[in-house]
């Protein structure tokens, strides 16, 4: 897992993983993975759109089957507010740092 956000204030390199996402309007965007933690046993991953940095990020669920690792949507809303909730709880403690 990560230990810090990448963003423009990181001063190292990072591999990037790229995904390619398909928005609700079927627009492609190549998005990067910046940030990854875990909720109540599940793994996140903190996206942002690679051409648009004033995007703001979304959040995956990262799901395994029979070994592979895929990003799947949060469609249940308990779920996303908890997921948001945390990852909100996770910069303030960072910014604090």
């Amino acid at each position: 897992m990560s230990d810090h956000i990448h963003d423009a204030s990181c001063d190292h390199d990072h591999e990037e993983d790229i995904f390619i996402v398909t928005d609700e309007n079927g627009t492609e965007h190549e998005m990067v993975m910046v940030y990854t933690f875990e909720a109540e046993e599940r793994a996140y991953a903190v996206l942002l759109d690679r051409n648009d940095v004033e995007a703001d990020g979304v959040i995956f669920r990262i799901e395994e089957q029979d070994g592979e690792a895929y990003l799947a949507s949060i469609e249940d809303e308990e779920e996303w507010n908890r997921v948001v909730a945390i990852y909100n709880e996770i910069l303030e403690e960072q910014d604090e740092a």
